[in-house]
């Protein structure tokens, strides 16, 4: 079963681009291809769930990878920075 990623964020956040690079790292390392969907806080579009989170947060199956969850009320960078490598691998893992 491929996992449902999300990369969630908003524009100004200087941890965007590493979450993202982060992020590539360890789907590259999986045997099948994985894409995710990305949703800028911002945009009207992004659904209602991606305004909860501090910015960037990455969801594996609806979980926030590091374990932090929900509850923002205005978008923030979140203070531990983009998410690890390793936390993403083991996401991903527990998500198989």
């Amino acid at each position: 079963m491929t996992p449902t990623i999300e990369l969630i964020y908003f524009d100004g956040c200087a941890n965007v681009d590493p979450a993202r690079a982060n992020l590539c790292d360890a789907l590259s390392g999986l045997d099948r291809a994985t894409e995710w969907q990305e949703w800028e806080q911002g945009d009207p579009a992004s659904p209602p769930h991606a305004r909860e989170y501090g910015s960037p947060t990455i969801l594996v199956n609806g979980h926030d990878v590091t374990g932090v969850g929900a509850g923002v009320a205005a978008p923030a960078c979140r203070a531990d920075g983009a998410p690890s490598i390793e936390t993403i691998n083991n996401a991903l893992e527990r998500a198989r």
